[in-house]
């Protein structure tokens, strides 16, 4: 009796609160600091001021988003077309959220969700569904507020000091500035690669040919709706036996 209560106490989810949320968020914070902070320095390098680059980050939270959005108003796109862009880009958040629905409970607390919801960017998504699957983290408001509201604070401040370092000693660090850029794109990949498993590999594949195809032939939108594309066709394949029982032996 003693061992099975010992079971059911291992395999219960774990309660989550706000602070939780917060300390979850880390990992996402320490990677958003740089980002942000390169997207500060270009913004303001790019002709905005440091209050326009901070109302981007604090309104529009798009991360990878906000760099092409200013490049292109910059360059002397219309603000319709560059709106266009930034949202073909992120149309891929409209799956986040029925994502995660199945993890709710039947009552939505509504100014809870609208918080968590403006703030649930891809890395955020990620750690999130990571914490809930795989170390059976319960679902809470709460806990998912504090990770949503740690990463969006983290990525307006480190917009903020971006914008005051924009024309200061770094100006002298060029390959400071170019490493910066790339911290995105490394901080997405890490998710990526901690929740990769061999029975994703299809998926995996026919995301990542859908985004080259559209790359080379059209543009970086059209990329990734191609790979969002690929991908989601690919996950809608029925799994072989061999495929399930791969599966089953993964979570024993």
């Amino acid at each position: 009796m003693h061992s099975n209560t010992a079971q059911e106490h291992a395999s219960a989810p774990r309660v989550s609160t706000f602070a939780q949320g917060v300390i979850d968020s880390l990992p996402i914070v320490i990677g958003y600091l740089p980002v942000a902070f390169a997207f500060g320095l270009s913004a303001v390098k790019l002709g905005f001021s440091p209050a326009e680059s901070l109302l981007f980050s604090i309104l529009i939270y798009a991360g990878a988003s906000q760099f092409v959005i200013t490049a292109l108003l910059s360059a002397g796109m219309s603000l319709w077309v560059s709106a266009l862009t930034m949202m073909a880009m992120d149309v891929r958040h409209i799956l986040y959220g029925p994502s995660l629905r199945s993890r709710l409970g039947k009552k939505i607390n509504g100014p809870k969700t609208a918080i968590w919801a403006f703030g649930l960017t891809d890395e955020v998504f990620a750690a999130a569904t990571t914490k809930l699957i795989r170390d059976q983290r319960s679902w809470s408001a709460e806990w998912m507020c504090g990770l949503a509201l740690s990463s969006w604070i983290a990525w307006v401040i480190g917009t903020g000091i971006g914008t005051l370092f924009a024309n200061g000693p770094l100006e002298a660090y060029p390959a400071i500035e170019a490493s910066l850029s790339f911290m995105l794109p490394a901080l997405f990949l890490s998710f990526l690669l901690a929740a990769f498993k061999r029975r994703h590999s299809l998926v995996f594949i026919a995301s990542l040919t859908g985004a080259l195809t559209g790359l080379i032939f059209y543009s970086i939108p059209v990329a990734i709706l191609c790979g969002i594309g690929g991908g989601c066709l690919a996950s809608l394949r029925k799994p072989s036996p061999s495929t399930l029982t791969g599966n089953i032996t993964d979570e024993q």
